[in-house]
């Protein structure tokens, strides 16, 4: 029994010996940061010059291939040389349009402004209106409303009148003029008083009346 225990000891010494530094794998122990850290290092990425372009999200096109790169709207065409894009001449935005889109390579104009403002209102264009009795007014395509004054002609009487919804002055009594203070129709001799008799001037309402001395009534007796 004391020999088995003597032949234990012995093994227990010489087993550790024939365990080599060579005979470790280094593959069973997990390498530590900093060797982790110096094999990226040596990691080759592809070269894609004159191969082929790369946009903005990492995304390789080929050689003659059409995309959109992600700073530009605009078509551009993969070449050796890198991408070449267009630039094209954009046409000039309606100066009435509302509503503009910029999704392609030129800005669009979607919506143009198809109506006139006039007065704090909205017409239609080629619509007709009157804001006033006095005047004519119509919405031009151009978005912008022309309107024409209604021209008055000069009143036959001394007292026109107004009626709503009429542009210009009536006469609702007709002719008249003036003969001094007192309003006289024309047509007529009138006696203003008891030694004139007047009558209006044919024509020329707004003249005073041309009046004539006659033999005064109700003269004083010598």
């Amino acid at each position: 029994m004391a020999l088995h225990i003597h032949e234990a000891w012995i093994l227990l010494f010489i087993i550790p010996a024939l365990v080599t530094p060579a005979a470790i794998n280094h593959e069973d122990y997990p390498a530590d940061e900093g060797d982790q850290a110096s094999s990226n290092d040596n990691l080759i990425f592809d070269d894609y010059r004159g191969k082929g372009c790369v946009d903005d999200s990492g995304f390789v096109y080929k050689l003659g291939e059409r995309f959109f790169p992600g700073h530009s709207n605009c078509p551009c065409v993969c070449t050796e040389d890198g991408p070449v894009c267009d630039q094209p001449e954009c046409p000039k935005i309606h100066p009435k349009c509302t509503k503009v889109e910029h999704n392609g390579c030129c800005p669009e104009c979607k919506e143009v402004k198809n109506f006139c403002e006039y007065h704090g209102k909205n017409y239609k264009i080629l619509e007709e209106f009157k804001p006033s009795p006095c005047e004519w007014c119509r919405c031009e395509p151009s978005n912008e409303v022309h309107c024409v004054v209604a021209d008055c002609a000069v009143p036959e009487c001394v007292n026109p009148v107004y009626e709503p919804e009429q542009c210009c002055p009536v006469c609702k009594n007709g002719p008249n003029c003036f003969a001094g203070t007192t309003i006289i129709p024309a047509g007529i001799e009138v006696k203003v008083d008891d030694c004139n008799i007047c009558h209006c001037h044919n024509g020329d309402w707004w003249k005073p009346a041309q009046c004539s001395k006659r033999e005064c009534q109700g003269k004083q007796a010598l």
